[in-house]
């Protein structure tokens, strides 16, 4: 019954909602900021202008996935996703997130009637279907800092920004990984797609491209003319009961690679001890880190993503290991081949430095998998050295 109710609030939550704000003598207009979900998509929590008065009560938000469109997923991948401006009935979407056991909080906006009017106007043609479409971008054009901007356009930038208690000096991969668990595939996975452009420090206005910092930044700023708080009350419609679950050990990152790791240096143990070589082993190794590299050069290059650029997990995931395939599979291959293995250790220990100096971030997960690719490699460099 639960499931029920849940496709059919879900189902509800993205019909297009018909109605247009009015300005009525009892509107409010407040944010609303919704806590993390127990998914990764859902991890970094969701805002909206929620527009209330005796014919309406609605929420406008700009998370909209436009699945619709046949280039949905293509547009995705090149990093020129279109999402929508939306609205749905506050009901509606309360009785979601309270099923999905996300917190609800609301922010009333200390507006005058002309504030309120030129936010509604705004709304209702940003609600057109000619308008509703924007580029999304997840650290620079995303549903929260739709708030900041339209906030701000609206109120022609009279906004004061103090710095919230819980502002400090973080990098945007710090921020995001804040609101994941470390051992978790979807922080795994986003360490290893993201490059070094979001490991510098994140400005205080750059902070705000989180839903949960829109509440703290909008809580603590006040206008600039009048030195009124920007927010006349604070409520909260629903807190989280208990915590999500983190999933089980057995089945995350670090402890799935150690154990391909300890496969890998058992056999390498093994090969050392008999003098041989296991080549399907370097063939599986030589395959996988040469279509990851493939992979985060794609998108480095091939893609409109901001924070896919200078990816340097390039470093143990190199493209031309694909090239190399073809030596992985002879007995004795080319002199050549000997020297790219000692590049494959350089570059291992160009990646220590760059993660102790700070250049990049890499995922925790991989430590024991590249400990075990460098004994793996300093293993073929002797083996066909000696031959």
């Amino acid at each position: 019954m639960k499931q029920i109710l849940f496709t059919v609030l879900l189902f509800s939550f993205f019909i297009s909602f018909s109605q247009v704000p009015q300005l009525t003598e009892d509107t409010e207009i407040s944010i609303i900021t919704i806590g993390p979900g127990n998914l990764l998509n859902d991890s970094f929590g969701h805002n909206g202008f929620r527009v209330k008065n005796e014919s309406i009560d609605a929420i406008y938000d700009y998370g909209r996935y436009p699945y619709n469109d046949p280039n949905f997923y293509t547009n995705f991948a090149k990093g020129k996703l279109k999402y929508l401006m939306g609205a749905a009935n506050t009901s509606t979407v309360v009785a979601l997130y309270k099923e999905q056991n996300r917190t609800i909080k609301e922010q009333v906006l200390n507006l005058n009637q002309d504030q309120k009017e030129a936010l509604l106007n705004y709304l209702a043609n940003n609600y057109k279907p000619e308008n509703r479409p924007y580029l999304y971008d997840f650290f620079f054009d995303n549903c929260a800092t739709k708030m900041r901007d339209v906030t701000e356009t609206v109120l022609k930038s009279n906004i004061e920004y103090k710095t919230p208690e819980i502002y400090k000096e973080e990098s945007f991969r710090d921020l995001i990984q804040n609101n994941l668990y470390w051992n978790s595939w979807g922080s795994f996975g986003i360490d290893i797609a993201l490059g070094s452009v979001i490991d510098r420090t994140a400005s205080p206005r750059e902070y705000m491209f989180l839903p949960e910092n829109i509440f703290y930044f909008f809580e603590a700023a006040s206008f600039k003319d009048s030195k009124k708080s920007l927010v006349k009350e604070t409520k909260v419609i629903y807190t989280q009961e208990g915590q999500f679950s983190r999933g089980s050990f057995f089945t995350s990152p670090i402890f799935i690679l150690s154990i391909l790791s300890l496969c890998i240096l058992f056999i390498t143990y093994k090969d050392h001890k008999n003098s041989k070589r296991t080549k399907w082993l370097d063939v599986i190794l030589f395959a996988i880190t040469g279509i990851i590299g493939i992979f985060l050069l794609l998108l480095w290059f091939a893609t409109d993503h901001t924070a896919t650029a200078h990816n340097y997990n390039l470093l143990w995931a190199c493209p031309i290991s694909i090239i190399a395939l073809f030596q992985v599979t002879k007995n004795t291959p080319k002199r050549w081949f000997i020297g790219y293995l000692k590049l494959l250790v350089i570059m291992m220990c160009l990646m220590t430095l760059h993660w102790v100096i700070g250049v990049q971030v890499y995922a925790y997960g991989l430590i024991p998998l590249l400990l075990a690719l460098v004994v793996r490699y300093l293993y073929l460099i002797t083996f066909f050295t000696r031959k």
